[in-house]
């Protein structure tokens, strides 16, 4: 495929003014098909070379371009909708995320369209361009790995997305761990079984480093033989229920756990039950997210709550500004705060021969 021009390079448009594929494609000396087929992420773009497709995604974002059909839908150029991909929208963080999301959207009179990619990575391809064509004025991303390159506006919420322009909404991962483990040692828990969360999640890594970090230095040993891993991304208490079982079947010479979040912290307490055993007297348990249902149980959760209704709110807004001031520079990250709300599930730790003879 031929990709240069030989006309005569044109002006740049004034500062803030979106252009069409038509300027673009003057403007970077390049054919309207090779610009739409790199922006529409073709098949037929990978037979571009990849130094050109970077240079047509940085001189769309450059100069905000918008495809044609915006300037038919609003005087504005925009449609006032936004695209929002996502793995689920089941019962938890999902759904919090979510509220915070409407709340704004619906404040702003904007409109959104969802998109559940269940982690298939053909999906988390292909739903962008459909949102495109379907003239989305930008992308919330929520939990989504995806490094999406496209000229409009996007906001990634727990994704730790590094796509050039993504402003990202995430978690101070250190702090969570600082307080769930600080508030562990303080009730004389030494002996603590930890649980990561599965790979796909782009939060795992992260808070997993933090938690070694931060148990490196109040002197507590992340022992291999009480570490257990999500293998699998599932909303339901059983994707808790199945490790903490086996854990138990191996070894009960641990007081507290950590887990991955409160849907499987749930699963966690209702495997101790079955082993005889009891929450907070036997083992404490600690969950993560603060899930509406995490004050409900019997006993009710200990967990470290993520503000998952204000991030909503935050990617929302931040993603609202973009769309409406493309002229100005937005941070790459924005840092949320945790928060730990002390329940019924975490107590003094129980002395571990005591717990042997059981």
């Amino acid at each position: 495929m031929s990709e240069d021009r030989k006309d005569k390079p044109v002006s740049a448009p004034k500062d803030g003014e979106p252009i069409n594929l038509k300027q673009l494609a003057a403007i970077l000396q390049l054919s309207q098909t090779t610009v739409s087929l790199v922006l529409n992420n073709s098949p037929a773009a990978r037979s571009i070379p990849e130094h050109t497709r970077e240079r047509v995604f940085q001189a769309a974002r450059k100069y905000h371009y918008r495809p044609n059909y915006f300037a038919r839908s609003l005087r504005k150029n925009r449609s006032m909708s936004i695209g929002v991909l996502a793995p689920d929208l089941s019962e938890g963080y999902f759904t919090m995320v979510m509220n915070g999301v409407e709340e704004y959207l619906m404040r702003a009179q904007y409109f959104y369209f969802t998109a559940s990619h269940y982690w298939n990575q053909d999906l988390m391809q292909e739903y962008p361009r459909l949102l495109v064509e379907r003239a989305v004025d930008g992308f919330l991303l929520l939990n989504t790995p995806s490094e999406i390159r496209s000229p409009l506006p996007t906001v990634a919420i727990s994704a730790h997305n590094q796509s050039p322009g993504v402003t990202n909404i995430v978690l101070d991962h250190k702090r969570a761990a600082e307080l769930a483990l600080r508030h562990l040692h303080a009730l004389g828990h030494r002996h603590i079984a930890f649980m990561k969360g599965p790979n796909i999640i782009p939060d795992t890594e992260y808070r997993w480093r933090s938690i070694l970090e931060v148990a490196r230095e109040l002197g507590m040993k992340v022992r291999p033989e009480y570490c257990i891993q999500l293998e699998a991304d599932s909303w339901s208490p059983g994707v808790g229920y199945g490790p903490m079982r086996d854990l138990l079947a191996r070894t009960r010479d641990f007081t507290a756990i950590f887990c991955f979040n409160d849907i499987s912290a749930i699963g966690v307490m209702r495997a101790i039950f079955d082993a005889g055993l009891r929450v907070p007297e036997d083992i404490s348990v600690i969950g993560f997210d603060d899930i509406m249902s995490a004050g409900y149980h019997k006993p009710s959760l200990t967990t470290v709550r993520q503000p998952l209704r204000e991030m909503g709110q935050q990617g929302a807004q931040v993603l609202l500004d973009m769309i409406a001031h493309p002229e100005m520079n937005f941070p790459e990250e924005v840092v949320m705060q945790p928060e730990l709300i002390v329940r019924e599930s975490t107590g003094a730790a129980a002395p571990l021969k005591a717990k042997r003879k059981k």
